[in-house]
């Protein structure tokens, strides 16, 4: 069976429509791609790199790696946010990009080993097992590859302000867009990525400032968090 939620898949296929609207749903993404773009490059440089993100959706990081330089191959399985997304990367004319309708297990399997960068961000806390995506994720990372994930931390604070706040008050994002049993402790994230074989390198905080607007890195994963983790030479 593969590792997705129709409900999920739907949910995100009916706003796709929207992905690259700076304004719209989809606003917080465009606003946290510059930092989570430069955080991931100053570990893996990825200029010249073979990448994948994994659960792409319409590709607004998957696109800003490739005009970084990148050679990126975007996935999901939501096909209408993937149409978007190859229509944007078409009419901006950006071509070392591609995108692909396939499981992150699928493609793991297909191309174990292929790639110096996997990308999953936003993305765990959406699947009904995210365990079995970070093995993926680690499979189809090279040897000395660089594999990042973000998610949601679950704990009453990350409750208040992701779906509380982001989703009722503050209306950042649609209502249900998140289901609060589906966050990932840190701790959690970290067993699957040591289980899995990854070397874990920093966990990043990612904190938001409803009065000024404004998107900062630190050090504080009470609510969303980043990862980098770093695959052996040899393992």
């Amino acid at each position: 069976m593969t590792n997705a939620d129709p409900q999920e898949l739907a949910k995100f296929s009916e706003l796709a429509h929207k992905w690259w609207d700076p304004e719209s749903e989809f606003r917080p993404l465009h606003q946290i791609n510059p930092l989570r773009l430069d955080w991931i490059d100053q570990f893996a440089a990825i200029r010249g790199k073979q990448v994948v993100d994994v659960g792409c959706g319409g590709g607004i990081l998957a696109e800003s790696m490739a005009r970084r330089g990148a050679t990126v191959l975007g996935v999901d399985l939501a096909d209408k946010p993937l149409k978007v997304a190859q229509l944007h990367a078409m009419e901006g004319g950006v071509a070392n990009l591609d995108y692909r309708s396939v499981s992150a297990e699928d493609l793991a399997a297909e191309q174990a080993g292929g790639f110096d960068v996997v990308t999953c961000m936003e993305m765990l806390e959406h699947v009904p097992d995210p365990s079995s995506i970070v093995r993926a994720c680690t499979a189809m990372a090279k040897p000395g590859g660089w594999v990042f994930f973000s998610t949601l931390n679950r704990n009453p604070k990350s409750y208040l302000f992701a779906i509380v706040g982001a989703e009722y008050i503050l209306k950042l994002l649609p209502k249900g867009t998140h289901e609060f049993s589906r966050f990932i402790r840190p701790a959690e994230l970290a067993r699957w990525a040591r289980e899995a074989g990854l070397d874990l390198q920093q966990f990043k905080g990612l904190e938001y400032n409803p009065l000024t607007r404004r998107y900062w890195l630190s050090g504080d994963t009470s609510v969303n968090y980043m990862i980098a983790c770093r695959k052996p030479l040899v393992s």
